[in-house]
């Protein structure tokens, strides 16, 4: 029986009448989606003794894929709405005589600082707190006279040398008759970029070698019939690649800035050895490398130990502090799921119950069917599954040093810098290269003598894959890493 296909699914192949192997009748087994639901046993499957193999799904559930024209992507993410300021001193300021203060000197602000004469701040070096005004400030300093203190001074003990200040302006206070003397503040804005990297495999198989050749018939919507043909140990090789695509956006790394261009040889050590002439690669920022140098890392963890909920709540605390995301999705190795699953039955599950599941459209059997089991705690929900990458033997399973990682769910609004405009995007999100001329997400095709061929002279069949992509880590200061350090 024919299947009946859209006109979409096909628009690159070219039907035959007969069973005859030709380079444009050639179809990969992860293009028909058609088959996987018509034809299920389209090919024989062998026994899997290492049970589903790939590692790939992970971005599929949390992230999207988007296509961008530019050799760069570049965002900005706006910072802090609110002024505020740590790791401080303080000096006070003698004006006549050691026993009369009449003020008290915050140092140690960063050049340009957002502090302005006028404004009203809380002064904390963590237990104790004093309530100030700013009278005047300078490059790296203000002069501030603080509430209720004899002389206006802080307390001895906390501005004890010993003593790291932290400093919030919560407001202002002026004079009747004032003058404008308020500062005028803008939240300020990072930029981030990251560059694609072009990925690249083969599958190849000899002439006398091509066997286990499929067909199967299809019908267009134009009502005619004919034969696509396939080969299904192309089919694995495909599998590996989509397994690099996604650990390449999760492990890869930036190429370091050379020290000394005449004795540094990274540039060297990264240029293409293929090609003669062509440019040194520069890698990409990875999500493990955006959490290490913009997120959040927890070390050593021990969930299910007798300060575990503590510790997860200490995790709620960061939280808190920075984008306060409702919904977050935790991929773990088997171990801290495991942590986690006793932390939460010693609770009588604590909070199962209390669950949206908004990021599943609010149906928890949905949840369960992707493999999540959701919690809340806090005015937080997470939504917790194994993920196989951390597991698996072959990847991050032989090393056990990263046990987790917190996804924030959702969208955060960044200025694209290409569109010149705000735009929602996932928190996490891939970008492939793509025009009206080529696509780039996931090419393939194929070169040789054989299956139709004729591109060369020599007895073979390749099958190439490329895809040239990056990942957009935005908010990064939401994802929280768990590692283990001992």
């Amino acid at each position: 029986m024919a299947i009946a296909s859209s006109g979409a699914a096909l628009a690159h192949l070219t039907p035959r009448p007969t069973k005859t192997l030709f380079g444009d009748n050639y179809i990969a087994l992860d293009a028909m989606d058609f088959t996987q639901q018509f034809l299920p046993e389209v090919y024989e499957k062998e026994v899997e003794r290492f049970g589903k193999r790939t590692v790939s799904g992970f971005l599929r559930m949390v992230g999207a894929e988007m296509p961008m024209a530019s050799d760069r992507v570049v965002w900005s993410e706006q910072g802090r709405l609110h002024i505020a300021y740590s790791g401080l001193s303080s000096n006070n300021v003698s004006t006549g005589g050691s026993a009369t203060v009449t003020a008290s000197q915050i140092t140690g602000l960063p050049t340009n600082h957002l502090i302005g004469a006028g404004q009203t701040i809380v002064v904390s070096n963590g237990v104790l707190t004093s309530k100030a005004r700013v009278m005047s400030t300078a490059t790296n300093a203000a002069t501030i006279a603080v509430y209720g203190e004899v002389d206006g001074n802080l307390q001895g003990n906390l501005n004890n040398a010993s003593s790291t200040l932290s400093i919030f302006v919560y407001g202002s206070e002026y004079g009747k008759g004032s003058g404008d003397v308020g500062n005028s503040f803008d939240a300020p804005f990072t930029q981030f970029d990251n560059k694609p990297i072009i990925l690249r495999d083969k599958y190849q198989v000899k002439g006398s070698d091509v066997a286990q050749i499929g067909w199967v018939e299809v019908t267009t919507e134009m009502g005619t019939s004919g034969y696509l043909w396939y080969l299904k140990s192309e089919h694995e090789a495909r599998l590996r690649f989509e397994d690099y695509l996604e650990m390449s956006m999760v492990e890869a790394e930036k190429v370091g800035t050379p020290v000394d261009s005449g004795n540094d040889t990274r540039n060297q050590a990264f240029g293409s050895s293929t090609q003669a002439g062509a440019p040194a690669t520069e890698g990409m920022e990875g999500m493990f490398a955006a959490i290490e140098s913009r997120g959040l890392i927890y070390n050593d963890s021990d969930f299910d130990g007798a300060g575990g909920l503590s510790q997860f709540d200490d995790i709620l605390a960061e939280l808190d502090k920075q984008g306060a995301i409702e919904e977050n999705m935790l991929f773990l190795d088997r171990a801290k799921s495991l942590e986690i699953d006793n932390m939460l039955a010693a609770q009588n599950s604590y909070g199962a119950g209390g669950t949206s599941y908004g990021v599943f459209n609010n149906e928890e059997d949905m949840a369960l069917n992707l493999g999540f089991s959701g919690f809340r705690r806090g005015s937080y929900d997470f939504y917790k599954t194994d993920w196989k990458y951390l597991n698996d033997s072959t990847t991050r399973g032989s090393i056990g040093d990263i046990e987790g990682v917190l996804v924030p769910a959702g969208t955060s609004t960044v200025y694209d810098e290409i569109m010149g405009q705000n735009v929602s995007r996932p928190f996490l999100h891939v970008r492939y290269r793509a025009s009206e001329a080529e696509d780039r997400r996931m090419k393939s095709w194929i070169t040789g003598s054989v299956g139709g061929n004729f591109t060369s002279a020599v007895d073979e069949m390749n099958v190439h894959f490329l895809s040239e992509r990056t990942l957009c880590v935005q908010a990064a200061n939401n994802f929280l890493l768990l590692k283990k350090t001992v």
